[in-house]
């Protein structure tokens, strides 16, 4: 039996000899390799925890001594350890192992953290919570890194904690260099400058020495000790975290693990907040993780487990990439367009812009707050800032859209990549709640092409807009086949007509080609159906409620939650013009929405064809009804 079958609870990790440990870790990448190959999932930064997830829980006793994951995507080895290795089989699947932290899991998980730079804030205020309630023997470990702590919350969380001398709070930097790609900022280079730069503590051994040596002996050394600060300043970057009070310990080998263990026993012994800097390598142990340098397998599909190329790969073309292919076309054309993403330049597809224009790209690191407002600063300049993220992660920004921005009536462009359902990452990772936040935004042009051309028009239309926000989403799916429009008019593009129609289907983006298919069910139970796109969802254009008062019910279909999306803001705009044309609306329910695949979920919230099209059939059916009780009803009077 391996080492590994022998682990179902960390108490049977602390059974083993040290000298143990070194083939465990062997044997837990071997496992991640061969188990994440299948699902999919978050390989590179599990690969570089492994020796730092064990020493962790050698010298933790989880779950009495929280252990918190920034950003829990680096949770798989912690999972391995907490008696879930057997479930990796269903990793990222519905009903299955999820890739982050879950409390519904294990008790052992604290925190489902799957956005990054929020660990520390947790672990703070748990670490305090413990210390009010009495319970002095309970510390909280955080790790901390894969770029978390280019994200501004995670300073102002270490900012708090410094200043609470007893803190029982152990922060691990899981120094890897990395997010998604090499990590950026003023603060990668002070952890590259620790990582490379031995010289702090030779020169400050080499000055005493000398110093206590001299005529003046050990008065001399006190009386110029205080060049010590100024000598930290210069030769050692770790003057970062000692300046705000916290006690520092490393750099240290984050994959030897009986360095790990000693310092992290070390460290809780202090019972105040302590730092511990672990150097580890993304992708270790994996020779086609470790040798690719774009992300070093940040995430992965299916991969073959020796060579790491994909499997199944489909030529078709994915809207990130016709995305990044118009960025380049359109910075040849404009010199005044730069682009701005936050620790995603490859992921949102703005690498061969990059290449092209690299003084025109700006990385912030996962600091999306930051990216907005900056781009509005760049917009009062003159320039069209395009900012691409994840759908997810403009919820973190909303502030800078709406203050920095929108009040200043600025031309920025917001392109999400992963909008609507996304899937097996989970609920924090659907991109359904983007729509109905930048609903809020006074003056906000909102798009979700349908097909390329649609992106391409959208783009190029959000370029040329210098008083007000727009905004381009798309999901993460191949791109779909060209869907022409029978005709266009009034900025509306009439995708199906039919002149004898009762209903009108309404739909945006994704939802155009299951809208075509609902139209075709309805005509197969005898009711007429016109599909429109209204390409620009918003502002809500007023055509499209002229429109509405043709027909009998309103359809409409979004990968938005209903709740604040196209759908509410088409039916307030019908109010507020007295249109009083019934309406169904169709969309993700207001709830966090479980793991599974994309398919799998539009069916469990009905959101397919075949469920859209019954209830619609039915809502007709109950119109019908009405109006004949009606009609019978004042025949008789």
């Amino acid at each position: 039996m391996s080492l590994l079958q022998t682990i179902n609870e960390p108490d049977d990790l602390r059974k083993l000899g040290r000298k143990q440990l070194p083939e465990l870790a062997a044997e837990i990448r071997q496992f991640l390799i061969a188990q994440v190959s299948r699902t999919g999932g978050h390989l590179g930064p599990n690969l570089g925890v492994v020796e730092l997830t064990i020493a962790l829980h050698r010298v933790f006793d989880s779950p009495h001594d929280p252990i918190i994951f920034d950003t829990g995507h680096q949770s798989y080895v912690h999972k391995i350890l907490t008696g879930r290795r057997d479930d990796f089989v269903s990793l990222r699947q519905t009903n299955g192992l999820s890739g982050y932290p879950s409390r519904a899991e294990s008790e052992h998980d604290w925190m489902e953290n799957s956005h990054a730079s929020t660990g520390l804030s947790w672990a703070e205020g748990m670490a305090r919570g413990f210390k009010l309630r009495g319970e002095h023997e309970r510390t909280v470990a955080v790790v901390v890194g894969d770029g978390a702590l280019t994200g501004g919350m995670a300073w102002e969380a270490l900012n708090n904690i410094a200043v609470d001398d007893d803190l029982p709070l152990v922060i691990v930097v899981n120094d890897n260099g990395r997010s998604y790609s090499p990590t950026v900022g003023g603060l990668s280079r002070h952890l590259s400058a620790i990582r490379a730069d031995p010289r702090y503590e030779q020169a400050l051994d080499a000055v005493k020495n000398t110093m206590q040596r001299g005529p003046l002996g050990r008065q001399t050394y006190d009386l110029l000790h205080g060049m010590k600060s100024g000598l930290k300043d210069v030769l050692a970057p770790q003057v970062l975290f000692s300046d705000l009070g916290l006690k520092y310990l490393g750099p240290i080998d984050g994959h030897n693990i009986n360095v790990l263990i000693d310092t992290l026993k070390q460290a809780k012994g202090f019972r105040g907040p302590v730092l511990v800097h672990a150097v580890t390598q993304k992708g270790r142990g994996f020779r086609a993780a470790e040798q690719h340098e774009k992300d070093h397998f940040h995430a992965v599909g299916c991969i073959n487990a020796t060579t790491g190329e994909p499997i199944g790969a489909c030529d078709q073309v994915t809207w990130t990439e016709a995305f990044g292919q118009e960025m380049v076309e359109i910075g040849d054309e404009h010199p005044e367009v730069v682009a701005l993403t936050a620790a995603m330049l490859h992921p949102v597809g703005l690498g061969r812009f990059a290449a092209a224009h690299p003084d025109r790209i700006f990385d912030v690191g996962i600091a999306e707050q930051h990216a907005v407002a900056s781009a509005a600063g760049l917009a009062s300049t003159g320039l069209h800032p395009v900012v691409a993220v994840y759908s997810t992660f403009l919820n973190r920004a909303f502030d800078q859209l709406l203050m920095d921005v929108g009040l200043h009536q600025l031309g920025v462009t917001i392109v999400l990549d992963r909008a609507g359902i996304t899937g097996p990452d989970g609920a924090s990772h659907n991109g359904v709640w983007d729509v109905s936040i930048a609903g809020l935004v006074p003056g906000l042009m909102l798009a979700s092409p349908r097909d390329r051309a649609r992106l391409r028009d959208a783009m190029r239309l959000a370029i040329t807009v210098d008083d007000a926000p727009t905004l381009i989403r798309y999901s993460k799916e191949k791109l779909p086949h060209p869907l022409p429009a029978v005709s266009s008019r009034d900025g509306l593009d009439m995708l199906s007509m039919d002149p004898d129609a009762r209903v009108l289907v309404v739909a945006w983006g994704a939802m155009c080609g299951p809208a075509l298919q609902v139209a075709e069910l309805l005509r197969a139970q005898g009711i007429a159906a016109t599909v429109v796109d209204p390409v620009w969802g918003l502002p809500i254009n007023a055509a499209l409620v002229e429109l509405a008062t043709q027909h009998q019910l309103v359809v409409t279909m979004e990968d938005n939650i209903v709740v604040g999306g196209l759908g509410s803001r088409l039916e307030l705009a019908m109010d507020a013009a007295g249109v009083e044309v019934p309406m169904r609306q169709f969309g993700v329910p207001h709830r966090f929405l479980d793991a599974g695949s994309r398919s799998e979920i539009l069916a469990a919230i009905g959101l397919t064809p075949q469920s859209v099209a019954r209830q619609v059939t039915e809502t007709v059916s109950h119109l019908d009804a009405s109006s004949a009780e009606q009609f019978n009803h004042q025949r008789s009077h």
